[in-house]
């Protein structure tokens, strides 16, 4: 059984299993990133890695997980920029009763009047 030896931020060099890991691998750009449970502490890591290091931990027998990129990352956003006020104000809607009238009279009156 192969062991690979990975670096915890709090306890330093650990020795994993391949099943101990997971690769991931970005399609849209191809970065790539592994993760494990620390056997020391049990805290999740996250790290980045370069297609070698991918290839070398899916050749030992990792798994690799493939995954996209959200789909609102390409959007176009239109209007104006959310403000801290905006979102105190949104905050203060919520706690009311009426909040989903609320909002759904502020997006009527956006839509009845665009560029606002």
């Amino acid at each position: 059984m192969t062991t690979i030896r990975a670096n915890c931020p709090s306890c330093g060099d650990v020795q994993l299993k391949a099943s101990d890991l997971i690769v991931r691998v970005c399609s849209d750009d191809e970065r790539g990133s592994y993760t494990f449970r620390c056997p020391d502490c049990h805290m999740p890591v996250a790290k980045d890695a370069s297609r070698r290091i991918v290839d070398l931990l899916v050749g030992s027998g990792v798994r690799m997980q493939v995954w996209r990129l959200p789909a609102e990352l390409t959007e176009q956003h239109a209007g104006p920029t959310l403000t801290p006020d905006d979102l105190l104000d949104f905050h203060l809607l919520l706690q009311t009763d009426e909040w989903f009238e609320g909002v759904a009279e502020e997006v009527r009156r956006t839509i009845d009047q665009p560029g606002r």
